[in-house]
């Protein structure tokens, strides 16, 4: 039967496709609904479709997003299956603004998949940022990194088999795997929350992992909702606030009308300058870095590599112990 719902030939292109992320993880868009179209009624609480052209409803989205209307942006909502390492999943569940339900390990067996870092994402740690990482470690420790792992996880899985065996509960049996162990759930969320993950989550000083997932996400939302993906884009992922100070200090440096912009004849303000002005050090070289023009990302989905629901189930059920009923 056909649909009378608003669809999006983009995002019907994929919806129900699994795209790999990492080892052995996924993300797959469930299900969606609304558009772009539907934050434009929204905001302006009208109805009936094809009566604005596709110019006017971009200009409004953007408009909203440029002036932090968000309200508009909660109608369009979207529900994902996702896989990834525990250790991904309890960064990714402090953004409490979505509908979860999560594999349940209480009731369910636990498919024995294990997150292996490549030998590029092994770094040791950032001296400068305690949360990241940095630099290449030697060879020597990956190789040993990855010999205790294996040991590790061998160990706990036979383990977690062996309690399963003797018909220990499964909610004891699963209560040493380690959180390199693979998860699922189900997360459905509106475009404005979803929005706010991908701005942190995408982000170059987000945890490398968790990255890979958010990329894939904004891929998503670029074929549902792509006036609001580019003004997200636009305004917010590529954008850098500033402060009073930073402004007072551009002030002295350009001046403009509707005309143009230009650089006042001779301008120039020092790092002493900007100190006394009440930027610390960090702050100058944060406004330096917002000055230089960004490099426009892509998030685009390469379609060759979804999979079918049959196939991801194939995999995850093969890694699951055999049935001790």
């Amino acid at each position: 039967m056909e649909t009378k719902r608003p669809t999006v030939h983009a995002a019907e292109e994929i919806l129900g496709g699994y795209f790999p992320v990492l080892d052995h993880g996924f993300v797959a868009l469930v299900d969606y609904m609304g558009s772009d179209e539907d934050i434009e009624r929204a905001a302006r609480v009208s109805y009936g479709f094809g009566t604005r052209q596709v110019s006017q409803t971009r200009g409004l989205v953007r408009y909203l997003r440029r002036h932090r209307h968000t309200t508009p942006s909660e109608m369009v909502e979207f529900k994902f299956h996702c896989a990834m390492p525990m250790f991904v999943a309890r960064q990714w569940i402090r953004h409490r603004t979505a509908s979860v339900n999560e594999l349940s390990a209480r009731y369910s067996l636990m498919p024995l998949l294990f997150y292996r870092p490549d030998a590029s994402q092994f770094k040791l740690q950032s001296r400068s940022n305690k949360q990241g990482r940095e630099g290449g470690a030697p060879d020597a420790v990956y190789r040993e990194a990855i010999e205790r792992w294996e040991r590790l996880r061998t160990e706990a899985g036979a383990t977690y088999r062996w309690l399963l065996e003797e018909d220990v509960a499964r909610e004891i049996a699963r209560i040493d795997l380690p959180v390199s162990t693979y998860t699922q759930w189900y997360w459905k969320i509106d475009l404005h929350n979803l929005l706010h993950f991908l701005s942190l989550r995408v982000d170059p000083r987000a945890q490398w992992e968790i990255q890979q997932f958010a990329r894939v996400i904004a891929g998503m939302v670029k074929r549902v909702a792509p006036i609001s993906y580019e003004a997200w884009v636009d305004y917010d992922l590529q954008s850098e606030p500033v402060t009073r100070v930073e402004r007072e200090i551009l002030a002295r440096l350009v001046d403009g009308d509707d005309e143009a912009i230009a650089a006042r004849d001779g301008a120039r303000v020092s790092a002493a300058e900007m100190q006394d002005a009440g930027l610390s050090p960090r702050e100058i070289r944060e406004l330096v870095e917002k000055l230089r023009a960004p490099e426009r990302p892509d998030f685009e989905l390469d379609i060759s590599r979804m999979e079918t629901a049959d196939e991801m189930a194939a995999k995850m059920y093969e890694a699951v112990p055999g049935s001790f009923e």
